[in-house]
């Protein structure tokens, strides 16, 4: 899917860099910066800036202070991470107290879903030669879906 790059949100986006929260900035200097896959602080996608961003594995890192549960924040939140699936992207939401409390869980979590949406982008050359064309009814086993998993873990929101 098309994803427009708004280019009014760029001068924001480098005062949200200049200005990461603690928490942000303990994920990226003590974790993200140095991570082997490369990650962006603070990426223009579309119509929202997202905390990190891997392009390699189709990845948003979200920071989630307390105004995120608030109840117009969590609707917000939902929309904004729906429109990200529609673009291919997993959506990691942390809290502050989860990167505060359990920073190595935190960091765990992304390694293991980096992991996985990694091989599931590497091309199979075995899978591909047995799929059918696409012309022969194949398309729908062969096509990459955006969403992910719905899956819950103690320490994270997975959207």
């Amino acid at each position: 899917m098309y994803r427009k790059h708004n280019k009014a949100l760029t001068v924001y986006a480098r005062q949200l860099r200049q200005g990461m929260t603690q928490e942000e900035r303990k994920l990226w200097y003590e974790f993200l910066r140095g991570y082997p896959v490369r990650f962006l602080r603070q990426k223009v996608i579309g119509q929202y800036i997202v905390d990190f961003y891997c392009a390699q594995a189709g990845l948003v890192l979200e920071v989630d202070g307390g105004q995120h549960y608030e109840e117009e924040n969590l609707i917000s939140d939902k929309v904004r991470s729906l429109v990200l699936r529609q673009y291919g992207l997993a959506v990691l939401r942390f809290t502050n107290l989860e990167i505060k409390q359990n920073f190595s869980g935190v960091c765990e979590a992304i390694e293991l879903l980096l992991k996985e949406r990694i091989e599931k982008k590497k091309p199979n050359p075995t899978a591909a030669a047995a799929a059918p064309p696409f012309d022969k009814g194949g398309k729908e086993d062969r096509l990459h879906k955006g969403g992910i998993v719905n899956e819950q873990r103690d320490f994270c929101r997975r959207d």
